[in-house]
Formats: C-alpha cells, structure tokens, sequence
C-alpha cells in the first residue's frame, strides 16, 4: 500500500492552525512530531504570539517544515500555519512576489530566481536544513534490474531517448555510449530487457528535477560536448512525489527518481536501485547519502523573507525552532522521524551562525 503520510492538508494549501492537526487523520499523521527529540532546544517558542505563516515550495522539503509547524503550534496555537509543496520553483515564483513568508528548497536559488527577487526588493536568508539522496527507482515487482549506471541513466533518460518505450530499444545507443565514454560513467547494463519502459519522473518546476539534472545528465552530457542535458520529455512528469510513486508502483518494469524519504516510506511498492558513478553499485542508505558514497545526493533549505521578520515576531520564532536541536531533531531515521540524513555539525554550526547574524543572500546559490 502507497504510504501518504505527507500528502497532507498542508499540501493541499489548506492552512493549519496547528493547535487542531488531529482533528484530521491524514493531517495527523502527517504532522507527526519524532517520538523521542534530542537535548532540550535553548530557542523555546514564546509564548502569546499570534498571525499566520505562510510557507511554500519543495515537496521534498514539505514533511520537514510540516513537522516542525506542528512542534511550533504545539506552543503557539494562536498562530495559523500554511504549508504547500507545489515544487521549489513554483514556490521560488510565490517568495519573489513577495507571497509567502519562507521558501522551502530541494536546490539552491537560480541566478535567475534570485534576480527576480532582487528586482522585486525580497532579501532573503539562505538556510541548509538536511542532505537527501535522490533514489532512482521501479517497481517492487520488477527483478530483472538491481543497479544502473549514470551511463545507463544517459540512454534510458537522456534528452536522445526519447521513443525508447521498451528497455531494450536503449541498446543501440548503450553500445554507442559505450564507445565514447568506456566506464567513466559505470558500466552499462545493455543488453536491456525486453520490457516495457515506463517513466513517472519529477516535472521541471520541481528542484528535484534540476537536482537529477544538475547531478546526473549534465556530468554525462559535458563529457560528450552536447548542450543538452534535459531528460527525455515524454514521460509522466509531475512536482508530487507521492504521484510518482502510485505512477512507478502501477508500472511494472518502470523507471523514475524521487527523493529518498518518499522511497523509505515505500519499499512495499517501490524498489530503489543502486547507483554505479564509475566506482561501481551503491544502495542509497542514510549512511551512504552521508558519506557521500551515494553518487545522488543534494542539501535541502529553507530561504526566510527577511523584511518579514520584522513584521511578524511569529516568524522568527518558528524559525528559531527549526533550527533548534528539538527542530533539527524531527530529521532522522528513528521512529518518527523524517528519514533524511542530518547535517553534520559544521553545517549545523554554520547555517545557525547565518540566522543568528541574519545574513542576507545566497552562498550556494545564484548559478
């Protein structure tokens, strides 16, 4: 059965005043805080505020801030809360015309997202909040797959794969590949079977899909010198990571990618393959993600109006608590929790030295 333990209330846009979240059973489930927290959080809410925020943008970002919203209306249920996950660059568009309080991001901003903001007079502050892994997947039915290469990847999901509707219809172009990179990129798995391919993939108004992009297609288009390194356009595309599931999991000799949390909580119905970057098969697992030994990995953030501080002490608050040790605690894979990798403590020592000083822009962004 597909869990849909985030595709909650909040992702419908519905607003959560998050004292009442169990009044709903998806909602409840959703929002459910980890059952154990780590050491006591210094940055406590205060108590007596009131308002609303609103808070758009990465599905995959989405359970995390759900979680906490539901920690921070714990305390402050005064305080109504809106949380949505129409994708990182859906909820880049909202946060530059100035609509919603924080933006959650499964990438950094674009040059051209942070333009945007600077023409519209939008400071903003740039928060790392969790490291992901982005899971290649198919169905759980499907046996005859166990690991793909980035090369593999390139003639399945290439820009040059479009019409390959059966796996085996990619053996030409892996023979080519072949040629031209040897195993620079892993090896090539061809000959394909003959099956069915079917793709359910992120759309481009999800950071997921850039990520895919940006960590897979480009490294393999540069070394063969094309400017294009879209993947395939005629596949199901959609920025809900829950569609692709149910799409992958209906399908079965399917192929896709989603981020890793939604996987974890789908192993009965999705299977995620293991990764080969030239250093051979790596099974995503928090302990690879971490180590980096996983060849599919991005950091996720959350990016704060900075004008909106001012205006709405309920905002600083809740972001207070996010970065909190009690805040930070909601990701792990521990009962409860959100199964994404924490920061290690330098990253969690910078990104609160950044909030403390509220320093405006973009580190990692801006390209």
């Amino acid at each position: 059965m597909i869990s849909k333990r985030w595709s909650v209330v909040a992702a419908l846009a519905a607003v959560l005043p998050l004292a009442a979240c169990g009044g709903d059973d998806s909602s409840s489930e959703a929002t459910e805080a980890p059952a154990s927290s780590a050491a006591e959080s210094t940055d406590a809410p205060e108590p007596g505020l009131s308002g609303s925020i609103f808070v758009s943008g990465s599905s995959t970002v989405e359970p995390i801030t759900t979680a906490v919203a539901k920690l921070f209306g714990e305390a402050n249920p005064d305080v109504a809360i809106q949380v949505e996950g129409p994708g990182t660059g859906d909820g880049f568009a909202k946060f530059c015309a100035g609509e919603t309080d924080i933006s959650d991001a499964s990438r950094p901003i674009k040059a051209e997202e942070a333009q945007t903001c600077a023409d519209a007079g939008i400071e903003y502050i740039e928060l790392k909040v969790a490291i992901d892994g982005l899971a290649v997947i198919t169905s759980a039915k499907n046996s005859a797959i166990d690991c793909v290469s980035f090369a593999d990847l390139w003639v399945l999901l290439g820009p040059d794969a479009t019409g390959r509707n059966n796996w085996s219809d990619a053996n030409a172009a892996a023979a080519e590949l072949s040629a031209a990179v040897g195993t620079d990129f892993g090896t090539l798995h061809a000959p394909y079977p003959d099956a069915t391919l079917t793709v359910t993939a992120p759309g481009e108004e999800s950071g997921t899909f850039d990520s895919f992009v940006e960590l897979v297609l480009a490294k393999v288009a540069k070394a063969l010198e094309v400017e294009d390194d879209a993947p395939r356009p005629d596949y199901t595309a959609s920025p809900n990571d829950n569609v692709i599931i149910e799409g992958i999991a209906a399908n079965d000799t399917s192929l896709g990618w989603v981020g890793f949390a939604f996987v974890e909580e789908n192993l009965d119905v999705v299977k995620p393959l293991q990764v080969d970057k030239g250093k051979g098969c790596v099974e995503p697992t928090p302990e690879t993600i971490a180590s980096g030994d996983y060849p599919i990995a991005r950091s996720l953030y959350i990016y704060v109006n900075a004008a909106k501080l001012a205006e709405n002490p309920a905002l600083e608050a809740f972001v207070d608590l996010y970065l909190s040790d009690d805040g930070l605690a909601v990701i792990g894979t521990g009962e409860g929790q959100i199964p994404y990798v924490p920061m290690n403590a330098a990253d969690t020592e910078a990104t609160r030295a950044v909030w403390e000083a509220k320093e405006v822009g973009t580190r990692d962004g801006g390209k």
